[in-house]
């Protein structure tokens, strides 16, 4: 019960939210505040927190679809993409696990997952997936390769540091993991 009053306390939020989008200041981080409970302005902690959530289930799907594509004998552009379907799938996985534990019905945890990953998750896969593409010898790298892992490990280090100012930005204007964290309580 006490779940459906803080779904419907966001909806309240959201419409505050949207007239607060004309004003400027302090009047948004108190809206923004009142939906997490924080208080205040949105902290760097839970920023990070948001995006290694997404980073989590990108990097399942990511390392998945490189497994799948090098023993299925695919080429790099195959791998890649399956490698992105499935690094959104296991993204979005993760949010609508956590919403549907919170009893919330399957279709509004699907919207739910696609308002708070979706953006991250993109970032996050243009900077991996760049990294990798640009990093020289990163693409013909084997899974048996310490290259590879290393590579990987450095792009997914930078997908982080690189999306975790984008979900600072969004969970202060009330999108991304901030229409999440109302289902963590």
């Amino acid at each position: 019960m006490e779940q459906k009053h803080e779904g419907q306390e966001s909806h309240g939020v959201h419409q505050h939210h949207g007239h607060e989008q004309h004003g400027h200041g302090h009047a948004q981080h108190q809206g923004h505040g009142h939906a997490h409970g924080a208080g205040g302005p949105v902290s760097w902690g839970m920023a990070a927190r948001a995006t290694l959530h997404c980073l989590t289930g990108c990097a399942i799907g990511e390392v998945l679809g490189m497994v799948i594509g090098t023993a299925l004998g695919w080429g790099n552009v195959q791998t890649m993409i399956l490698a992105i379907i499935l690094a959104f799938f296991f993204g979005y996985a993760l949010t609508l696990r956590g919403v549907l534990a919170a009893g919330v019905d399957l279709r509004t945890a699907i919207r739910v997952a696609l308002a708070a990953d979706t953006l991250s998750i993109a970032v996050m896969e243009l900077i991996d997936n760049g990294v990798i593409a640009l990093w020289p010898g990163a693409m013909d790298a084997h899974l048996s390769d310490p290259m590879f892992w290393i590579v990987l490990a450095i792009a997914l280090v930078a997908a982080f540091v690189i999306t975790t100012p984008v979900n600072k930005w969004m969970i202060g204007r009330g999108k991304g993991h901030a229409v999440v964290h109302q289902y963590h309580h």
